[in-house]
């Protein structure tokens, strides 16, 4: 069974072997998450997005993770052209993380908040509908041990504590996660 973490913290900085970009359909990496992650790792990630777009709403694509500690990032496409989302399509968006992560075989994976950003779709919803998507997903995936969702600010993780809370399964141990900055904690 997959460990899932909350971590409040960079997604940048994470050691694993793929991290989650808030991708917008022509891939280009100028703001929130995708400026985050061009900045800490390079041009070459942008440069290696940009080639394979355009990506659908909800689709995803992989590339070099630049200077990153990550193996790979997977842009989820969750941003229309006025950079808008929905929840269906935050929904088809980490759905298609998942699988691109089950094709690279990926051990370990970690999500931003998708489309709360520059999206404006609302936190506590969004936060529901990733960990219900990411936990649906799961099972699909037996590659995947580990899972973080990486928040920054109290209020990212306040909503993503709450959505795991709430989407846990009858049975399975849990440990209340720690307020304490830079520290996985897992919680489901």
């Amino acid at each position: 069974m997959a460990r899932i973490e909350l971590w409040n913290g960079d997604v940048c900085e994470l050691e694993v072997d793929a991290i989650v970009n808030a991708a917008n359909l022509s891939l280009w990496m100028s703001t929130g998450v995708g400026g985050a992650i061009k900045r800490a790792g390079g041009d070459s990630i942008e440069f290696a997005a940009v080639r394979q777009a355009p990506v659908p709403l909800g689709g995803a694509i992989v590339t070099t993770a630049g200077n990153l500690a990550a193996r790979a990032v997977i842009h989820a496409v969750s941003l229309d052209r006025e950079r808008r989302t929905s929840g269906p399509i935050i929904d088809a968006a980490v759905r298609s993380a998942m699988a691109r992560a089950r094709e690279m075989n990926a051990t370990s994976i970690a999500f931003p908040a998708l489309g709360t950003g520059v999206g404006g779709f609302p936190l506590e919803e969004a936060a529901l509908v990733t960990v219900k998507a990411v936990r649906e997903e799961l099972p699909k995936a037996s590659s995947i041990q580990h899972v973080i969702f990486a928040m920054r600010g109290a209020a990212a993780y306040q909503a993503f504590e709450a959505a795991i809370a709430a989407t846990a399964h009858p049975g399975v141990p849990s440990t209340a996660p720690e307020t304490q900055d830079s520290t996985p904690q897992v919680v489901a």
